[in-house]
């Protein structure tokens, strides 16, 4: 990391040194070298007792956080909307997203079974398919003791059962052109629904299941940080899992 001018030049204009700054905020003195030679950002509340030290706002001393700024309001353009559980979802909303994708598909879950029995995901899987589209599927290991246990948590014991009735739906679309089906045992933290540049992110909290879960529904923007962030999410899971 480059050194900060900013901070030494307001010691110099403020009289003080790099120990007498350490007194003052309540830091090692070793600490402010580290903020100067290298450039190191210190933690908020550190960062406000220095700026009221030195007299100047956090944004001149650090100007990075100005971009950690505009990277906030980037995440911001990306969301779309958010409803408190999957079950307000409009039907609408699903409908559209899914008819709408021809580039790619991508669904993480354990079962993902409404899609399928309320949305016809199996033919939409077979037009993205003759579309030229991808489709990749990762749904829970019926057998693995992660979905038993997820079930239990979440008080839905035919969890596993849930999940091999979605992957016999999926058994005639599976092998098409294109589409992937596989199974995982990972510890969801997020079930995940990728529409080409859009995503709804159904997030799991203990105890709840994911129909009674919060979803959040994003866009991939210009920077696209949320957006790839759950495309990475996704990715990881998906290496990890194995052909249905």
């Amino acid at each position: 990391m480059a050194a900060n001018q900013r901070i030494r030049s307001a010691l110099t204009n403020k009289g003080m040194t790099a120990a007498s700054l350490a007194g003052a905020v309540g830091v090692d003195p070793k600490s402010v070298e580290r903020w100067i030679s290298q450039g190191r950002v210190p933690h908020p509340g550190t960062r406000a007792r220095v700026a009221e030290a030195l007299g100047y706002e956090e944004t001149h001393l650090w100007p990075q956080l100005l971009l950690d700024s505009r990277a906030a309001s980037s995440a911001q353009s990306e969301l779309v909307q958010l409803w408190p559980s999957r079950e307000s979802v409009p039907g609408d909303v699903w409908r559209s997203l899914l008819t709408r994708t021809s580039k790619r598909l991508d669904v993480l879950a354990y079962s993902g079974g409404f899609l399928v029995e309320v949305y016809g995901l199996a033919a939409e899987i077979e037009r993205i398919s003759e579309a030229g589209g991808q489709v990749r599927i990762a749904l829970g290991d019926p057998e693995s003791e992660a979905v038993r246990l997820r079930g239990l948590n979440e008080g839905l014991p035919a969890l596993p059962e849930r999940a091999r009735s979605t992957l016999e739906y999926l058994a005639e679309v599976k092998n098409l052109p294109g589409v992937e089906v596989r199974q995982q045992d990972a510890p969801l933290y997020v079930s995940l629904y990728r529409f080409d540049d859009e995503v709804l992110a159904n997030t799991h909290t203990h105890g709840a299941p994911a129909k009674d879960s919060p979803v959040f529904h994003y866009q991939r923007a210009a920077d696209a940080h949320l957006f790839n962030y759950y495309a990475a999410a996704f990715d990881r899971v998906w290496k990890d899992a194995t052909p249905a």
